[in-house]
């Protein structure tokens, strides 16, 4: 059985996103829309400027709210006005580096946050599914070659890491408190995570994010300076990610508790490259003589060299699998940055995020 985001299952399902004003929520919400979902959005203000949500208009498709994942009682009220049936919390402080400036600051948006989230979650009949977005860094890294799976041991070596696998724990701990898939019956929710790698794509201007990076220094005719040009990381087109995403949340609406669990979405071994290599990739498809040079600080605060991601509960359950190479992937980044950078209107910029990620096909409602 296939659980692909289609318009057959989206249109006119109501949809609530935290942090539809970063990169991944901007996408996200910008892809429900295409699909026909009614989206309601509460997020902090765009941390950056210009940003995807900006870029392409996205408070223009939802209801758009401007609100803190911290702030319960006035999520609350949002959540229980919008009646979702359908909720997927992306807001997060979701850069390792910031996380060693602010660690207080992550542990209490990025765990605190996922359990008010849970929170307003709880007495919502109209809910049936709620995917709570972590990530790949939530294992505990060893640095080994094997890629993690849902059942491998979590934690967290930096605060970022740490508060998200944190955050899963919470996660579970509110499933088996609140939702049991025991008295399903009962409730009719389920609770479930989603982990995906290092996602890249058009509207990422975060700092210190390696794609974004590159993008700032070619667009001024600067040199890309690489602090890990070996590390390894499982990178992937944010389409995959966010497709993984949707597929999950179709599949606990459809299918029920079988996948209230962990899920893994990441890219297959394949695709694994190094930072050099993938900065090299980007450097050719930019072309106008983009170029880098490897320069590792001798004082960087730590981060993981290694660290991969078996994704093959979601193939196997979900019949899900990444669909962009990585060459496509970059080209498409690209496209779109260098669309955004000639002035293209908002439409034509979510025109080019919709057309990466869903066929006509799947946008399509069949007739009745």
């Amino acid at each position: 059985m296939s659980f692909e985001p289609t318009a057959e299952f989206w249109s006119g399902k109501r949809v609530l996103v935290t942090g539809h004003t970063g990169f991944k929520g901007a996408w996200l919400t910008c892809l429900l829309h295409e699909l026909g979902a009614d989206v309601c959005g509460y997020s902090l203000a765009p941390e950056t400027s210009p940003s995807a949500f900006d870029a392409m208009e996205i408070a223009e498709i939802c209801e758009h709210h401007i609100g803190d994942i911290r702030d319960l009682a006035k999520m609350k009220e949002v959540f229980q006005a919008f009646e979702p049936e359908v909720v997927l919390h992306l807001a997060a402080q979701p850069l390792v580096r910031l996380s060693y400036d602010i660690p207080l600051e992550t542990f209490d948006v990025n765990v605190i946050g996922t359990a008010n989230v849970l929170e307003a979650c709880r007495g919502l009949k109209s809910l049936s599914a709620a995917v709570m977005i972590t990530t790949d860094k939530c294992y505990e890294n060893r640095e080994w070659d094997w890629s993690y799976r849902e059942t491998d041991p979590l934690g967290g070596k930096d605060p970022y890491s740490a508060s998200k696998a944190c955050s899963e724990i919470v996660t579970s701990a509110y499933r088996d408190s609140f939702f049991p898939t025991k008295r399903f019956d009962e409730h009719g929710v389920v609770i479930a995570s989603a982990r995906a790698g290092n996602v890249f794509g058009g509207g990422d201007w975060a700092k210190d994010r390696l794609i974004p990076d590159c993008i700032r220094a070619f667009t001024a005719g600067e040199e890309v300076e690489l602090r890990m040009p070996h590390a390894v990381r499982p990178w992937q087109h944010v389409a995959d990610a966010l497709t993984g995403y949707l597929t999950l949340a179709r599949a606990c609406v459809e299918r029920g508790v079988e996948f209230a669990r962990g899920w893994n979405f990441g890219p297959p071994a394949e695709q694994l490259l190094t930072t050099e290599e993938l900065v090299r990739l980007t450097a050719e498809a930019w072309g106008e003589d983009a170029s880098y040079r490897c320069n590792p600080p001798a004082d960087a605060p730590p981060e993981a060299g290694l660290l991969l991601l078996d994704s093959g509960l979601a193939a196997r359950s979900l019949k899900w699998r990444p669909q962009l190479s990585m060459e496509a992937g970059i080209g498409q980044t690209v496209a779109w940055h260098k669309a955004h950078a000639d002035n293209a209107d908002a439409a034509t910029l979510r025109a080019l995020a919709t057309s990466a990620t869903l066929s006509p096909r799947q946008t399509t409602l069949k007739a009745a």
